[in-house]
């Protein structure tokens, strides 16, 4: 295996985070990763449903699962989490909690 596969990767700091759930959200959602911004509202600007942020919640929970062992967005949370800097505050918090 390349080597590169077996570096440990380090700890995020709030623009890998940003980066990591605006590329995630623009797969889920099939859109252009520039049109997503810290400010952009879930519902309101991406049109993003509950399915895509359940979506979103997996595909963080397994990318961050293997920084962070046992890291989990839990989901009475969820609902708080209205827009990219919700998300993006709320993950960071919970990275600095490990």
């Amino acid at each position: 295996m390349p080597a590169e596969t077996h570096t440990e990767p380090g700890p995020l700091d709030r623009q890998a985070v940003f980066e990591l759930i605006r590329d995630q959200l623009a797969d889920i959602l099939e859109t252009d990763p520039s049109r997503i911004s810290e400010g952009s509202s879930f519902a309101e600007d991406l049109d993003a449903d509950s399915l895509a942020l359940i979506e979103l919640v997996e595909a963080l929970e397994e990318e961050l699962g293997e920084r962070t062992v046992g890291f989990r967005i839990d989901d009475e949370d969820l609902e708080d989490l209205r827009t990219v800097r919700d998300a993006v505050d709320y993950v960071v918090a919970k990275l600095g909690e490990s």
